[in-house]
C-alpha cells in the first residue's frame, strides 16, 4: 500500500476480536439466532418467487392476448377470454397469499433477531452495572461519571445495532445475491451485469455518507449532552443562580449552547436531505438500463416481457439490501469501537478482593500497624508508617487541618482501599482476609460527603437494612437528632428529599446520613466530620445522643472541630499523614505549643469573631 494512503475499509460486517466479547450472548440465545435465520431464509425465498410469477403472468398476458385475437370472431374466442381471465385471476391469488406468507415469516423474523438483540442488550447492561460495583474508587477517581454513563447506554445501544439489524439484513443480503444472481443471468448475462453496475456504486456512496451522518449524529449527542449538563447544573445551582443575580448571563450562555445544537442539527438535516434522493437516482439508472436493454432483447427475441417486469422487481429487491450493506458496515465499526470501550471496563479488574473470605461477628478491636497508604491515581502519600489502637467499645477520634489524612483512615478501615504498607486488623484478623460483604455490614459509615438518594427520608434511612423496621428507624433518627425536623415535614418520613437530597439543608443531609449509619446497629461506627454543616447547639445535643449510641460499640470519629472530639476516650492529631501527637483531651490542651491546642484556640477565635 503507497504511503499517506488510507487502508481500505472492509465493507462487510465480519465480527472482530473486540466484538467476539458477545459471542457468550449469543450463544445464551442461540434458539433465537438459527430461528431468525430460517425465518430470514424462508422470508427471502417468498420474496423471490412472486418475481417469477409476476414473469409468468406478463407472459401469459401477452400470450392470451394473441390466442384472443387469433380466435376474434369465433366461439372459441370467449373460452378463450374465461381461461385467459382464470389463469390470471389464480397467479394473482398466489402472489397475493405469498405476500401475507412472508409477511408472517417477517414477523418472526424481527422477534427472533432483534428480541435477541434487545435481551442481550438488557444482559450487557447488568453485566457492566454489576461489574461497576465490584471496581474499588481509584477506578471512580480516574473516570468522570458521563464516561461510565456513556459506556452502559450509548455503547451498548451501538452493539444491539449490530446484533440485531445488522445481522438480519446482512444474512438477506447474502441470501438475495445468493438466489437472485444466477436466476437473472439465467435469463440474460447482458442484461444482468448491466443492471447489477450502479448497485456497488450505490454501496460505496451510502457507506461514506452514512459514516457522515453519524459522525454530525456524535455532534449533535455532544451538544445535546453539554445543553443538558449546563441545564442540570443551572437548576441545581438555582439559589446560587439567583443569589448573584447571573440569570441573564446564564441565559446568554443557553443561548449559544442551543445555537450550537441547532447548527449542527441543520447540517445532519441537509445531508439526510442528500441521503434518499442519492439512492432513489442510482436505482432509477438501474431501472432504466433494465428498460432500456431489456427492451432491446425483447426485439431481437432472446428474452420476453415478462423477463424485463422480472428483472425489475429483481433490481428493486437488492436495492434496499445494497443499500444497507453500507449501513450494516457503518454499523460493524461502530459496535466494534463501543465494544472495546465496553471491555476496557469489563477487564478492569478490583485489587479490593478478600484473602480467605472470613465470616464472623466483630467485636471491634482495631489495629493499625506500621500503616502506609498511597493514592493509586494520583501518587500522593496520605499516611505515612501510622500506628494505633481502638479497643473494643472505645471512642478514637482523629484530628488535624484539612488534607492531613484524617478521611484515608476511613477508607482505609471500610477497605475502600487497601494500604501500601503495614496491616490493619480487626479482632486480630487482617481486614484483607474478611469477606467484604460481612465486614462492611457490620460497620455504619458517615461520609464526609454526604449523599442522599433522590427519594423518601424513609428509605434514605432504612437504606442498609433488607427488613426495614419502624421502631429503629425512628430511633436513629432521634439519635441523629433529627427526628423533630422530618416530623414538621407535611409528610413527615415520606417526604421526597430530591435531587442529591437538595430539599433538605446541610445539616439535615448530614443528620439523615448519620441515622442511616446508626439504623444498622453497627459494631463499629465510624464519622468522618459529620457534624461540619450543623451549630453548636445541635453538635452538642447529637454528641449528648451519640454517647448512649457509643457506648459499648467501638466509635471512630474525624473531625477538623475540637468541640466534635474532645468527649473521646483518645485523640489523635494528624498532621501531613502523620501522628503527632495522641492522648485525651485534657492532656492535649496542657502541651502548649501542640498542634491540637493552637486548632482549638483558633476555633475559639472563630466563634468569638462569628459572635
Amino acid at each position: 500500500m503507497r504511503p499517506g494512503f488510507p487502508a481500505p475499509t472492509p465493507l462487510l460486517p465480519m465480527p472482530t476480536r473486540a466484538l467476539a466479547a458477545v459471542n457468550p450472548h449469543i450463544f445464551r440465545y442461540k434458539w433465537h439466532f438459527l430461528g431468525g435465520v430460517l425465518f430470514v431464509i424462508l422470508s427471502t425465498l417468498l420474496t423471490i418467487f412472486p418475481a417469477q410469477l409476476v414473469r409468468y403472468s406478463f407472459d401469459l398476458v401477452n400470450e392470451g392476448i394473441d390466442l384472443y385475437h387469433l380466435y376474434a370472431g369465433t366461439q372459441s374466442q370467449a373460452g378463450v377470454y374465461q381461461l385467459f381471465g382464470r389463469n390470471v385471476l389464480f397467479y394473482g391469488m398466489v402472489i397475493i397469499a405469498l405476500a401475507l406468507l412472508r409477511g408472517i415469516f417477517l414477523f418472526f423474523m424481527r422477534q427472533t433477531l432483534i428480541v435477541m438483540s434487545r435481551r442481550v442488550e438488557n444482559d450487557q447492561k447488568n453485566q457492566i452495572y454489576q461489574h461497576y460495583q465490584s471496581l474499588p474508587l481509584s477506578f471512580y477517581r480516574r473516570h468522570s461519571t458521563g464516561d461510565l454513563m456513556s459506556r452502559i447506554s450509548e455503547d451498548v445501544g451501538r452493539v444491539r445495532m449490530y446484533l440485531g439489524p445488522g445481522i438480519m439484513y446482512f444474512l438477506q443480503l447474502v441470501l438475495l445475491f445468493v438466489l437472485v444472481v444466477p436466476l437473472m443471468l439465467l435469463v440474460n448475462v447482458k442484461l444482468t451485469v448491466l443492471t447489477l453496475l450502479p448497485l456497488p456504486i450505490l454501496s460505496v456512496s451510502i457507506f461514506y455518507v452514512n459514516n457522515l451522518i453519524e459522525k454530525k449524529s456524535d455532534d449533535i449527542q455532544r451538544a445535546l449532552a453539554a445543553m443538558t449538563t449546563f441545564t442540570q447544573e443551572a437548576f441545581s445551582g438555582i439559589r446560587v443562580l439567583k443569589s448573584f443575580v447571573r440569570q441573564e448571563d446564564s441565559s446568554e450562555q443557553f443561548q449559544v449552547s442551543t445555537n450550537e445544537y441547532k447548527d449542527k442539527s441543520l447540517s445532519l438535516n441537509f445531508v439526510n436531505s442528500l441521503f434518499f434522493p442519492l439512492i432513489l437516482f442510482l436505482v432509477g439508472i438501474s431501472t432504466i438500463v433494465t428498460v432500456w436493454i431489456g427492451g432491446q432483447e425483447v426485439i431481437r427475441g432472446t428474452i420476453t416481457t415478462g423477463s424485463i417486469a422480472e428483472f425489475i422487481i429483481y433490481v428493486n429487491l437488492l436495492t434496499w439490501p445494497v443499500t444497507a450493506l453500507g449501513w450494516t458496515s457503518s454499523l460493524v465499526q461502530r459496535a466494534e469501537a463501543s465494544q472495546a470501550r465496553i471491555n476496557e471496563f469489563l477487564d478492569e479488574k478490583t485489587d479490593i478482593v478478600s484473602r480467605h473470605n472470613v465470616e464472623r461477628e466483630i467485636t471491634g478491636d482495631i489495629v493499625f500497624d506500621h500503616v502506609t497508604f498511597t493514592y493509586p491515581d494520583t501518587g500522593i502519600t496520605a499516611l505515612r508508617d501510622v500506628s494505633f489502637r481502638i479497643q473494643k467499645g472505645q471512642t478514637l477520634a482523629v484530628i488535624g487541618n484539612t488534607g492531613s489524612g484524617k478521611s484515608t483512615i476511613a477508607a482505609l478501615l471500610c477497605r475502600l482501599y487497601d494500604v501500601t504498607d503495614g496491616t490493619i486488623r480487626v479482632d486480630g484478623v487482617d481486614v484483607r482476609d474478611y469477606a467484604l460483604t460481612s465486614l462492611r455490614e457490620q460497620i455504619g459509615y458517615v461520609p464526609q460527603d454526604v449523599f442522599l438518594f433522590s427519594d423518601s427520608i424513609r428509605n434514605n434511612i432504612n437504606f442498609g437494612l433488607d427488613q426495614p423496621d419502624e421502631a429503629r428507624m425512628s430511633q436513629a433518627a432521634r439519635d441523629a437528632d433529627v427526628y423533630d425536623n422530618i416530623i414538621r415535614f407535611p409528610e413527615g418520613f415520606d417526604t421526597k428529599v430530591g435531587e442529591r437530597g437538595i430539599t433538605l439543608s446541610g445539616g439535615q443531609k448530614q443528620r439523615v446520613s448519620m441515622a442511616r449509619a446508626l439504623v444498622k446497629e453497627p459494631k463499629i461506627l465510624i464519622l468522618d466530620d459529620s457534624l461540619s454543616a450543623v451549630d453548636t447547639k445541635t453538635e452538642n445535643a447529637i454528641l449528648d445522643s451519640l454517647q448512649r449510641v457509643m457506648k459499648n460499640r467501638t466509635s471512630l470519629i474525624i473531625s477538623h472541630r475540637v468541640s466534635s472530639v474532645k468527649l473521646a476516650d483518645e485523640i489523635l492529631v494528624i498532621d501531613d499523614g502523620q501522628i503527632v501527637q495522641h492522648g485525651p483531651h485534657a492532656t492535649l490542651m496542657a502541651e502548649a505549643d501542640g498542634l491540637y491546642r493552637a486548632l482549638y484556640e483558633r476555633q475559639l477565635q472563630t466563634e468569638a469573631t462569628v459572635d
